[in-house]
């Protein structure tokens, strides 16, 4: 398509010389370059549009319902093999049916639209299968004979839904009755009186995002996105807070979160100050933090330092005994589902997707399938000695890529409130007085490890 080059007046009349052309005003209206070349690109996007396409399922695909893996493997596994079938979706078959009626209302109705739809149980196993074993798009959908791009889709449309119904029942924020009883979890099984919940915080580690600069490049020097949670007593989240990035430490994320604003605020709904089992001493009701988490009111930490008092380091013992909750929940989350054992290959807004469906489904399973989903050997075992026997979970997660720790700096420049370091005082000396000692802390203080 050429261009005329035939100058033009203002009034938009053609001239040749000093002569004007002919007796009419004739008005032309010309096409910059610019304007063809825009027009030359949408012809050609729309004859490509308008092209067959070369096949609407590749052949290799085409014979999902006879040799896919959904037919050939897992529908006989649920009858013929159910130790096979646990292993493979890390539930049994019939919480695997639970789960898909409770899915199915959330998902949208797209793959009616198809030639050959999917099935929600077929892109429930698919999505399953990815989060389990960490597998490649790729290797997954040569296996169930799906598109790549077919099975990112189920994934991320899956995910969501298993979020959306699970975290109703399973990641309810807990109300005040349920907070005492959080409390009395921990009491009964880790001597902790008055918590109702410990905190930590892991680095995701994640593909590195097109353009991101450094915004989701952290300290540690690789990509990845934050996951902030509280654990109860028996391994189950209380809260997560996915998603966030850069240098921020642990108690930076808590801090700048909803949870985090509502701790500090006091509007958590926690139960009022009880008093300290067997005692008549007041304490409010807290969480467990490491290090890296300022000391308040309702948020307890150790005591910093190296040369403490005997006092000091009980006390250090004790809630670093009771805290071990989170990081076993954290450590089974990552043997179960094995996304977490290398870099998540997909953009951070898909990963926040993937980690949320993983944590709800891990609570579901603990709550319902606790015995096959996480035995007593699976987790870690105090021994009659007072020593920790390590839980199974972390062969499974030995060399793992991902999962890192936060960071263990200190935040919170300012100085804890008197109040705050009143309650911490006050544990350190009931964890020393006959109601609250545990028979094994002397033990252990004489090892010279409190780490426990």
């Amino acid at each position: 398509m050429r261009v005329c080059n035939t100058p033009l007046t203002q009034q938009g009349v053609v001239e040749s010389g000093d002569s004007r052309v002919g007796s009419r005003d004739i008005q032309i209206t010309m096409a910059t370059e610019e304007e063809c070349i825009l027009l030359l690109i949408l012809h050609r996007l729309q004859q490509r549009q308008r092209r067959d396409r070369r096949w609407y399922v590749r052949p290799l695909n085409q014979k999902r319902d006879q040799d896919g893996e959904f037919v050939s493997l897992v529908l006989p596994m649920r009858s013929l093999d159910e130790e096979r079938h646990f292993q493979y979706f890390r539930m049994s078959a019939p919480k695997f049916d639970e789960l898909l009626s409770q899915v199915v209302r959330f998902l949208p109705d797209t793959h009616q639209n198809h030639r050959n739809p999917i099935g929600a149980s077929q892109r429930l196993a698919v999505t399953l299968r990815y989060l389990t074993t960490g597998i490649s798009l790729q290797a997954l959908s040569a296996s169930y004979k799906m598109g790549t791009s077919t099975v990112s889709g189920i994934v991320e449309e899956m995910c969501c839904a298993i979020w959306d119904a699970l975290q109703g029942e399973y990641m309810a924020f807990p109300s005040s009755s349920q907070w005492q009883d959080i409390a009395e979890d921990f009491w009964r099984q880790w001597q902790f009186p008055l918590c109702v919940g410990a905190i930590d915080g892991k680095h995701v580690r994640i593909r590195a995002p097109p353009q991101s600069g450094s915004d989701f490049y952290n300290y540690k020097g690789f990509f990845s996105i934050i996951l902030m949670a509280a654990a109860d007593a028996n391994y189950r989240f209380i809260y997560v807070d996915v998603g966030a990035f850069r240098r921020e430490s642990d108690g930076g994320v808590l801090g700048r979160s909803a949870f985090g604003s509502r701790l500090a605020q006091g509007s958590l709904n926690l139960p009022a100050p009880a008093v300290l089992p067997g005692t008549t001493t007041p304490s409010p009701f807290f969480f467990l933090g490491d290090e890296a988490f300022p000391l308040q009111e309702n948020l307890m930490r150790p005591y910093p330092g190296t040369n403490l008092q005997d006092r000091k380091r009980i006390y250090n013992y004790r809630q670093a005994r009771a805290r071990r909750v989170v990081e076993n929940a954290f450590g089974i989350l990552a043997a179960r589902f094995r996304i977490f054992s290398r870099p998540i290959d997909c953009k951070p807004e898909k990963a926040v997707k993937l980690v949320k469906a993983c944590v709800a489904l891990h609570n579901f399973l603990a709550s319902t399938e606790r015995a096959r989903y996480m035995p007593a050997t699976f987790v870690d075992a105090t021994s009659d000695t007072g020593e920790v026997q390590p839980g199974e979970w972390r062969q499974h997660v030995a060399g793992d890529q991902n999962m890192v720790d936060g960071p263990r700096c200190s935040v919170g420049s300012s100085r804890p409130s008197r109040r705050a370091a009143l309650v911490r005082e006050q544990l350190a000396d009931f964890f020393l007085s006959d109601a609250g000692v545990f028979p094994h802390q002397y033990s252990v203080l004489r090892l010279g490890s409190t780490d426990q």
